[in-house]
Parts: structure tokens; sequence; C-alpha cells
């Protein structure tokens, strides 16, 4: 057996040519469409000398042609890195940089800032989605089209090869590359991140409203193609497109953070959500209230809570006859994972982990202990072997899926008027696992500034993902006496206590 990314989509090709692959609002694509799609994008990057082991950044929104690039590197044996399309240019800068990719690929909604870059990092460009085919540097579109669909005459890649970059914030702000490779992103496809939801092959498919410079939205494409099913991406995760687009495609599984599954709520009393089997939702903290308005709205579905991350993929799973036996818990180790408390923390080993952080042998050799992966996680363990989440022992914070460093945020906040200091915590929240907060230390006769005049100010310096969505103000901020350094842990710890200490 072929333990690569790549004979997914061709198997699926081969069983299922005609059958819609993906859909992405009003447009799809078949399974055939999407080979032939890659191989032609394979022989256009191979012919311009992207070779084995190189990388390919890719600054563009969501859409279904970057379903073929993705593959198309995997063919090749070259790691692609998809960029946040929220990314400010100082942001791309940096994560470009960082990659030293062989090709910067981008959309016209990034192509000013991102021949910015490339001009300054002598990076080749491509072009892509533009109309009239107008584009600096190569024109991926039109060399696609002349391109053979053809299979690649070229060895495949080792199982052991790095296809995909993930970006994740550290916790001074510098990005960090996870490496996946093409085993571990098979394993968490086939067979481990699939037996969350064994569903049959075929039917409605998988409504899917990550982005696709997100492990979990990859994720869900390898899960949902390895069972020949359709996935159905969302250009923007409103609850009133997520409801329309569950109308018009049918699905039977849908997976939502909290915040989301709140969003599609507000949409749902006069729509018809019946073809959902499967509502599964996750972060390390899940309400009860959430689980019985998920079983109120949905009545009939199987619902379940998965806990992971983009080093593991998905570990745990809280099962449905457990929700409200086992309340706030992630579950027990999915089969194939080892998990144990070590010193308090959550450790996880299985064969989806990652191979490291790009180019970053102390972060990785932090995380990665002996067979272990060091989650971050505090949680403890129950006598039946359930895991709870209890805080976190970094200060990374965790958001909506998205990690996000305090470091960023205070410096992007640094000048605003009237604040003489600022920290920046995470805050627990029921949709979004945690919250960004400002903690301000104000000049005298200040007033408290507002969330929106603070988000406002961060502008586009920072993506969305990374503005405050809490404001609190201090006398002071606690600091190590040595180096001056934010107690951050203290912080938080302090702000949760509230006022009376309690």
């Amino acid at each position: 057996m072929t333990l690569l990314v790549g004979p997914i989509l061709q198997r699926a090709a081969e069983l299922s040519p005609r059958s819609i692959a993906a859909s992405l609002d009003q447009e799809s694509v078949t399974f055939a469409d999407v080979h032939r799609g890659a191989n032609r994008i394979a022989h256009v990057l191979n012919g311009i000398g992207v070779a084995p082991g190189d990388r390919i950044a890719s600054w563009t929104d969501i859409s279904l042609g970057s379903l073929a690039v993705f593959f198309a590197a995997a063919r090749l044996g070259a790691a692609f890195a998809p960029l946040n399309p929220a990314y400010s240019l100082s942001e791309a800068r940096d994560v470009i940089t960082y990659l030293r990719p062989r090709l910067l690929i981008s959309d016209p909604a990034h192509v000013e800032y991102a021949a910015e870059v490339a001009r300054e990092l002598d990076i080749p460009l491509a072009g892509t989605g533009a109309p009239g085919g107008k584009v600096p540097g190569l024109n991926l579109d039109a060399e696609t089209e002349r391109a053979s669909g053809d299979n690649l005459d070229q060895p495949e890649p080792t199982a052991d090869r790095v296809h995909v970059i993930f970006l994740t914030s550290g916790s001074t702000g510098r990005p960090k590359g996870v490496l996946l490779s093409h085993y571990a992103s098979w394993m968490r496809a086939v067979p481990l991140g699939g037996a969350t939801r064994l569903v049959a092959p075929g039917g409605g498919g998988d409504l899917c409203p990550f982005p696709l410079f997100h492990m979990a939205g990859w994720n869900a494409v390898l899960c949902a193609w390895a069972l020949l099913r359709p996935i159905h991406l969302v250009s923007e995760p409103s609850g009133e497109r997520l409801v329309a687009m569950a109308e018009q495609w049918r699905p039977s599984t849908l997976y939502c953070i909290p915040a989301l599954w709140r969003r599609m709520f507000d949409w749902m009393p006069s729509h018809d959500l019946s073809s959902l089997r499967y509502a599964i939702t996750g972060t390390s903290l899940i309400s009860e209230e959430l689980l019985r308005d998920i079983k109120e709205r949905l009545p009939g579905t199987e619902t379940t809570v998965s806990y992971g991350s983009t080093e593991m993929g998905i570990v745990t799973t809280l099962g449905d006859h457990d929700l409200f036996r086992k309340i706030g818990s992630i579950g027990r180790p999915n089969p194939g994972f080892d998990a144990a408390i070590i010193d308090g923390e959550l450790c996880l080993s299985g064969e989806t982990v990652m191979s490291g952080y790009f180019d970053l042998p102390d972060e990785t050799a932090a995380v990665l202990d002996d067979g272990w992966y060091k989650s971050g996680d505090l949680a403890v363990m129950d006598d039946e072997g359930y895991l709870t989440i209890t805080g976190r022992r970094r200060e990374i914070i965790r958001s909506g899926g998205e990690t996000i460093a305090p470091s960023e945020v205070e410096a992007a906040l640094a000048g605003f008027p009237g604040v003489c200091d600022v920290g920046v915590v995470g805050l627990p929240d029921d949709s979004w696992g945690e919250v960004v907060c400002a903690v301000l230390v104000l000049d005298p006769g200040t007033p408290t500034p507002s969330v929106e005049s603070i988000r406002a100010y961060v502008g586009t310096r920072l993506a969305n993902f990374k503005h405050p969505r809490a404001v609190t103000c201090v006398d002071a901020l606690p600091r190590t006496a040595a180096t001056g350094q934010i107690q951050r842990s203290h912080l938080r710890a302090t702000l949760l206590a509230g006022p009376d200490g309690t």
C-alpha cells in the first residue's frame, strides 16, 4: 500500500471520475477535473524547475483551484505552504522570508503585496485567477491550459517526504512551520482521522467551514476524498452562508468550532438541515449549553467532540453516548494514539505526529521528546481514561483553532494613545476556546478604550483573528524582577480570579 497523499485523489478519480469532488458556494469540480488539473500544474511546476524538497508558498483566497496546486506539489515531492489570506504585508513578508520558497503563488486580491515581496526576496512569482489573464510573473492559468493532463513521469516521493507546511505562531510571534509528511497526513485522513466518524463512501459529503490555509481544512478534504465523498467549502463561514450551503448540497457531516455553531443557530429556525447525520465540534472546552443546543436544533444527529492540533491532527474524541456523562471532557484517545499526563501536561503519541518545525531545531526539541508530543495543554485524566483540559502551560493563545503569540499583539498595540503599558493574554471562552484580551495600563485620566477602538488601531497590521476581543485595565503589569518580562501566566490567573481574588 502506498501511503502517499497523491494516490488519495488518483484513486477517487479512477473509481468515481464524474462525481463531485468539491464545491465552493455555487461552483463545483469533479474528481477527474482535480486530477487532470493537478497533473497539468505538476508538469508546469516541473518545467520551471520546482524540484523535490522545494517549497511552494501560496497566498490566495480560498478557491477550488488550490486543490489542484496542493496535489501537484505532492506529486512533485515539493512542500505546499498556504499563507493566511488575512496576513498583512509585514506578516506575509516575515513568513515568506522564513520559508524561502522556490515559488510564490498569488491571486488578484494579494498580487500587489506578493509582487513587492517577491521582488525584495528575489523569488519567482506565479499569478492565478486574474480576469483577462494579466498577471505579473508566470501566468499559471495560461501555462496550465497548455500542459499535459497525463501523470508526471518521475519517481513518486517517499512517504517520509514533507508535503505540506502549516504556519502557526511561536511564543515570540515568529512563525513556526509545522512539517507534515505524506505518511502523517495519510494516517490522519484514512485509518485515524476518518475513524472519528465511520461514514459510508459517497453520499452528500462533508460541509467544511475551515479555510484552506489551515490544517483542519486540508485534513477535511483528505478524509472526505479517501471515502470518495464530496467536500463542500465556503468562501465565508457566516451562519447564513453555512445554512445556505447545507440546504443546497445536503451534506451528512458538519464539523464546526463552537463560534460557528452559534452563527448557524442564528439562521436556523426556518431552514431544513435534515440531511445532517453527524454534528461534530471541538476545541479544548465545549459548554454543556452548546451540546444541548446542537441536540435540540439537530435531532437525530450523532454529536462528537474532537480535540487535536496542527502538530498531531485529531487525537481524542468524546462520543455521543458520553456527551452529558462527561461534560467538559475531550474524551479518550482515538485508535492508534496514546496519551499521558506528564508533570501536569497532556502528552500525546501516534503515527500522525509532525516531522518537526521548519528550520527550528530548538523549538522542535522542546515539544518532541522520546516519542511524545508535548501539547502545552494542562490536563487531568479520570479513572476511566477520559481527559479534561484545565489550562495552558505555554503562553500561546489558541482561539478558534488559530494560534496567536501575545507578544505580537502587544507590539501592534504599542503607541495606542493614553496607554503606557500593555500585556496580552488568552481568556477562556465558550465559543472560541480562548479570546485575545488586551490588558492596559493607562495614563492618568485616560478613559478605558473600547474593544472597537483597539481593533481599529491594530487594523491591517494584524490578521483579524489576532485582534483583541476583550479589553481590561490594571494599575500595573506583573513583571519579572531580573528581566522585566511580563508574567502573563500570573496576569491571566489574576484576571480569572476576579476583583475579590476568588
